[in-house]
This record gives C-alpha cells, sequence and structure tokens, in this order.
C-alpha cells in the first residue's frame, strides 16, 4: 500500500480542522442560546412573506386613485392618488440604480489602474527584491482582507455621507483583489516568452512589459469585469450606510415596513445583477475566445 503524500496529508488535515470548526461552531451556539429564531416566527414570515407577495411597483398601474388614510377614531387625515405615488417612487428608484452603478464602476475602474503596478512588483517571477516585494504582498492581502462596507462605515466618518465614500470603499477593497489577480495572471505567462525575453537581454520586467498587449491585456480586461460584476452587488450594500443608491431605498423601505417596496426593491436588485453578470460573462467569453 502506498504512503500517502504530503499534499494529501496537508488535505486530510484541513479536512479534520474543518470538520472541528464546524462542530465547535455548532457547540458554541447551542451553550450561549443562539439557535432561537425569536417569537412567532411562522406568523411573522407568512406575514411578510403575504406584504411581500404584492410588489409596490404594480400600484403605478393598479392602485388606489383615491387612497384615503385615517386615523384610530377614523378621521380622514388625506388623500393619496397611489397610482402617481407609486410613479414618483418607481422614478426615484431608477436614479437610485444609476447611483449604484456609478459607484460600482469609479470604484472598480480606480482600484483597476492602481493596483496594476502592485500586482507586477507582487508577482513571484519578476525578481522583485524580498524587501519591496513582501510589503507590498502584505498590503494587497490587508485590502482584500477589509470588507468594503468596513471601508465604507470608515469613510463616511471621514468624508460625510454620499457617493464619494462608496466609490472610494469599493476602490480601496477591490485594490487587494486586482492586485492578487494580476500577479497570479502575470506568474502563469508562458515560461518561454520570459526564457526567449532573457535570451534577448531584457529583464523579467521587461518582457512582461512586452507581453502586456497581447498576454495580460486580454486578462486584465476579463478580472475587470469579474471584480466590476461583484462591487455592483457591493455597491447596493454600501447605500445601507449612507452612500446612496438602492441600498438607501432598501434601508428606508425595512425601517418602516413596507414590504411591498422592499419586495420592488429586491426585484429590480435581481433584475440588475442578472442583467450584469449575463453581459459579464458574455464579454469575458469573447475576451477567453480571442486569446486562443
Amino acid at each position: 500500500m502506498r504512503k500517502p503524500t504530503a499534499a494529501r496529508l496537508r488535505l486530510q488535515l484541513f479536512a479534520l480542522l474543518y470538520g472541528i470548526l464546524i462542530v465547535a461552531s455548532v457547540i458554541s451556539f447551542v451553550q450561549a442560546g443562539d439557535f432561537q429564531f425569536g417569537r412567532k416566527p411562522l406568523e411573522n414570515l407568512f406575514k411578510t412573506a403575504a406584504e411581500m407577495s404584492h410588489p409596490s411597483l404594480f400600484d403605478a398601474w393598479f392602485g388606489n386613485p383615491h387612497l384615503e388614510f385615517t386615523n384610530d377614531a377614523g378621521v380622514v387625515l388625506r388623500v393619496d392618488d397611489q397610482r402617481l405615488v407609486e410613479r414618483r417612487y418607481l422614478a426615484g428608484l431608477l436614479d437610485a440604480i444609476w447611483i449604484t452603478l456609478k459607484v460600482a464602476t469609479l470604484g472598480s475602474l480606480l482600484a483597476a489602474v492602481a493596483a496594476l503596478p502592485f500586482g507586477v512588483i507582487a508577482a513571484r517571477n519578476m525578481a522583485v527584491p524580498r524587501l519591496l516585494a513582501a510589503p507590498v504582498r502584505l498590503l494587497l492581502d490587508a485590502a482584500r482582507a477589509i470588507h468594503a462596507l468596513v471601508f465604507g462605515l470608515l469613510l463616511v466618518g471621514i468624508i460625510g455621507l454620499g457617493p464619494m465614500a462608496g466609490i472610494l470603499a469599493i476602490a480601496l477593497h477591490s485594490f487587494g483583489t486586482y492586485g492578487k489577480l494580476y500577479a497570479e495572471a502575470i506568474e502563469n505567462i508562458d515560461e518561454r516568452l520570459i526564457a526567449s525575453g532573457l535570451v534577448l537581454g531584457m529583464t523579467p520586467l521587461q518582457t512582461v512589459l512586452y507581453a502586456l498587449p497581447r498576454t495580460l491585456l486580454p486578462q486584465a480586461l476579463s478580472i475587470h469585469l469579474y471584480i466590476w460584476e461583484f462591487n455592483v452587488r457591493d455597491s447596493t450594500v454600501l447605500g445601507m450606510i449612507g452612500v446612496g443608491g438602492i441600498g438607501l431605498l432598501v434601508s428606508e423601505a425595512v425601517s418602516l415596513f413596507q414590504w411591498g417596496r422592499l419586495a420592488t426593491l429586491l426585484i429590480a436588485i435581481v433584475l440588475l445583477v442578472l442583467s450584469f453578470d449575463r453581459i459579464s460573462r458574455r464579454l469575458r467569453v469573447e475576451l477567453a475566445a480571442r486569446t486562443r
């Protein structure tokens, strides 16, 4: 019988540690009493589901044009045209979607450009001095480890509410991801291409710069599309902390228990992400086909 290899032993050790982590997590939750779902969870679930089954967007066409609001005594406080109110809300939703797209787009572009030289330095086949490469890799790891939401909370406190905080939060978090993926793409360059450049007297960096238009540029564009797609999702969450966009509307709907409007917002988010996912995936396939 063959002895297990070092790789298999490491994999088995990881599986064992993972199993221990799961068991310890479950035991900890049970001991702390955190495995509970509040009072009347099923009743609350059915009530919320019933309200969300009627998205408010339908009221823009089928709502009550003479909706009365009364107090506990039955006195009419005001009368609204529900159709007009919801149409105005949908117009505001379109503006919020545009803000979300701007935050994701500009944040992703800023990170993509800023991370490129750091990715080159972090690549292990670039023969960059360790004193320079090690801090750069640490910086990329740190930026990637901190979620965009944490950066957003920090930046809102520094520069105030608004889309700029979201753009910078997306950029700071994505900076680490872009840098790591750039470095991996450079490390996967055909070794024969680097060897031929060295034979011609070129440095590894000069070889990469020479190969960039033909080899790295399509991969860099594919990386950009992939991260941009994720940032569209993250920018919706950042809206909840004051960045603006569709996330702000979600926060307002939840705070006011407007489940019909929340259903409309969730539909808009799903359609936005699915549309972007389809476009991004198609473009990545086209880029992959061109590099073959």
